[in-house]
């Protein structure tokens, strides 16, 4: 088979419909060959290609015969070098790190691995086994799609509200979904899907990760996959397992057609994004891409002992941020996914990982400088979980502008007030107000708060409220894997329970969380399922379970269709109302030549709350009035912004406690609009009169104003 120079840009297989263009980058390596398959089930090469130029450490080659659907990958020469940080192994098939397919998956055998798996020296033995009849191979595809006038919802982050989703979890046992479609790109794009995320009142559709990943082996020797998804190994091909077809081509249409679809719907797209490390482990793990490409640029190395990884991730090893070629691949999958896969934004696993220069966590580090300046990246949404498992990694508070953030101290702070812990009502306040102290002493506004109670990682909502302690023994670790700081409060009964008393209070804590989280300042983020009562039997790590433990159960019950229905109107509730959605801070204003604040904090007697009240430890019961006329702001067309008044009133003691409603102008009244404990309440109450605020419980009420007819009949 003939093969031209080509040209060493852009990297990946690229099609410009007469051949396909090859470029792969490896600075030590001597040769690298290109490797061509037949069809998935081919147990070797039918052409192995040396490519012909090397460019600027960059090899490639143009092949006029090659089309889309051709399986490739890569085999590289050089030395094999462990204590020196080298791993070339010209007996292993790599897949290509642009691959935009995946032709063929992982089959794992001993042939993955670079060394003699059992050697006692590990991997400083060589291993010859010839893995080509199970390496994963990328396919060569076509970027051409129609997609029809595709307009991005590009909604305000103030306006957002995330819905954190699995694309299978969320679909497969879902009975308005077509059966062919469930678990798929496909289902999550179906009518059925569309009008549940309608009838929620949710934004923003954030998908666990949809990059190509492997199952370790470990779970894979055990009959479990690793369903999540956090264990990448192609960071621009779409993972053809939540494909409806699993051909590449149609797996990666599939793709955008969803996307297409969602933006139709006005729902935007955030991918859960993995870029800290690969799924191809420390100096025991496989030779699968990147490692046997040129470990040493991909990777970060220990200093003085290049055999082993720097591991920040606690899976192994960390992408080696501080290499151009890796950032390079790097910024390059992400420009991929919004400009040829039209996503809105990323949600950033473990990013202080990539923000990691010589050692430390740089907020001036090149990675976060290189997204700043970029015309494209700088243009979606960017979220980071600011944490890793390294020194200094929790870096809350910390990301610079334009960077939203997990905000992680305020899941802890609402957990602890609803349990009920004293010393929590000044920060429960700060959280409720938009972590002030976290976010705006650089320039940030209250939506670089990402608010959330739960998500994937740790308990549902139900299972928050319904166990003292994790169930993880599905997952045949013994129920020593998941994270213990995730127990939340003293519930009773664990599990279920027939308990009338035990299941009214895990109804309303649901709700007091849930609405805590839609009426706090910041963009809160739903985890999928919660809203009606998603149950994993206390599994707060279900990373492996692809079962019915993480499959949402779409039969309700009548209890659980009217926590359902709260949700809704809580969320319909959050969308009316523009004092929840403000994009600035509070502050104190004038109007009308007289100082008004914008939020006032009131003890149960209606006055307001002293330096003393707030240091008090059994401070558990406030409330909080947010002046409407304060939100003064222009909207995005000019249009000024001003919203109702409203009292939130909370109660985390084991107690009902009559609040007494504050003062208020002779022609207004106090609407209650919300209880996360009583069903219904009176149309009007009045100043001074006592809310019959019930234990472990929360209100909302709204100022509204009397017509002129009915003042004299109230003198």
């Amino acid at each position: 088979m003939r093969i031209w120079p080509g040209r060493p840009s852009p990297l990946g297989a690229t099609w410009d419909g007469k051949g396909v263009n090859f470029a792969v980058f490896s600075e030590r390596a001597t040769q690298i060959d290109l490797c061509l398959f037949d069809s998935p089930t081919a147990v070797r090469e039918s052409y192995r290609i040396p490519l012909p130029e090397q460019t600027d450490q960059v090899w490639h080659g143009y092949l006029p015969d090659a089309r889309p659907g051709q399986l490739y990958g890569y085999r590289a020469h050089g030395p094999y070098q462990p204590q020196k940080g080298n791993r070339f192994n010209a007996n292993k098939v790599l897949l290509d790190p642009y691959a935009k397919a995946i032709g063929r998956d992982l089959a794992w055998t001993d042939a993955a691995f670079g060394y003699k798996i059992g050697d006692p020296a590990n991997d400083l033995s060589f291993d010859e086994q010839d893995n080509a009849a199970t390496a994963p191979l990328g396919a060569v595809i076509s970027n051409a799609f129609r997609w029809m006038g595709d307009e991005r919802p590009k909604v305000p982050w103030h306006k957002t509200i995330i819905y954190e989703v699995h694309v299978k979890g969320f679909t497969f046992k879902s009975p308005w979904i077509p059966r062919d479609h469930r678990g798929t790109y496909e289902g999550l794009a179906s009518e059925g899907a569309l009008r549940h995320l309608r009838s929620l009142g949710v934004t923003t559709i954030e998908l666990l990760p949809v990059h190509h990943h492997i199952d370790e082996r470990f779970l894979f020797d055990k009959g479990r996959k690793n369903y999540w998804g956090y264990n990448t190994l192609g960071f621009f091909a779409p993972d053809v397992g939540l494909a409806s077809d699993s051909q590449p081509q149609a797996a990666v249409n599939e793709f955008k057609r969803m996307v297409r679809t969602l933006h139709r719907n006005g729902f935007e797209v955030i991918l859960d994004v993995v870029y800290n490390h690969t799924s191809e482990g420390n100096h025991l793990g496989p030779t699968l891409s990147m490692k046997g490409l040129d470990n040493a640029a991909y990777y970060r190395l220990v200093h003085n002992d290049p055999r082993h990884y720097m591991d920040y991730t606690g899976c192994g090893n960390t992408l080696n941020m501080q290499s151009p070629r890796a950032l390079q691949l790097v910024m390059d999958s992400l420009r991929y996914w919004v400009q040829e896969m039209h996503v809105d934004g990323f949600r950033f696993d473990l990013a202080a990982a990539l923000a990691r220069e010589a050692h430390d966590v740089d907020r001036l580090g090149g990675f976060l400088d290189i997204i700043h300046q970029d015309p494209i990246l700088s243009q979606v949404k960017l979220i980071a979980e600011p944490w890793d498992v390294g020194p200094g990694g929790y870096q809350v508070g910390n990301f610079p502008v334009l960077w939203t953030e997990w905000n992680g101290k305020y899941r802890d702070c609402v957990r602890r007030f609803w349990r009920g812990d004293g010393h929590t009502a000044s920060e429960f306040a700060t959280r409720l107000c938009g972590s002030s102290d976290l976010y705006k002493h650089n320039g940030r506004r209250p939506y670089a708060s990402i608010n959330f109670v739960t998500s994937h990682d740790g308990f549902t909502l139900q299972d928050l409220v319904s166990y003292n302690h994790k169930h993880n023994e599905a997952n045949g670790q013994n129920n020593e894997d998941g994270d213990n700081h995730n127990i939340s409060w003293n519930c009773g009964a664990e599990g279920a329970t027939l308990d009338p008393a035990v299941l009214e209070m895990r109804e309303r804590q649901k709700k007091n969380f849930m609405a805590t989280l839609l009426f706090s300042q910041g963009v809160p983020m739903i985890r999928s399922g919660d809203e009606f009562s998603q149950s994993q039997g206390g599994n707060n790590n279900a990373y492996c379970q692809d079962s019915p433990i993480s499959w949402l159960r779409w039969k309700l019950t009548d209890r659980e269709t009217s926590y359902f229905e709260f949700v809704q109107k809580a969320i319909k509730f959050w969308s009316e109302q523009p004092v929840l959605q403000r994009r600035q801070f509070f502050q104190g204003r004038a109007i009308r030549g007289e100082a008004v604040r914008d939020v006032v904090w009131l003890t149960p007697l209606g006055v307001e709350m002293t330096d003393s009240d707030w240091h008090k430890h059994y401070t558990r019961c406030l409330g909080m009035r947010m002046e409407g006329q304060m939100v003064d702001e222009i909207d995005e067309r000019g249009k000024h912004i001003t919203g109702d008044t409203l009292l939130i009133l909370f109660n985390s003691h084991n107690e009902p406690i009559p609040f007494r409603l504050p003062p208020h102008a002779p022609n207004e009244y106090w609407h209650p609009e919300l209880d996360t404990a009583i069903e219904s309440q009176k149309s009007r109450m009045y100043a001074d009169e006592p809310y019959p605020l019930q234990a472990n419980s929360m209100a909302v009420l709204k100022l509204g104003r009397l017509k002129r007819s009915i003042l004299p009949m109230l003198v």
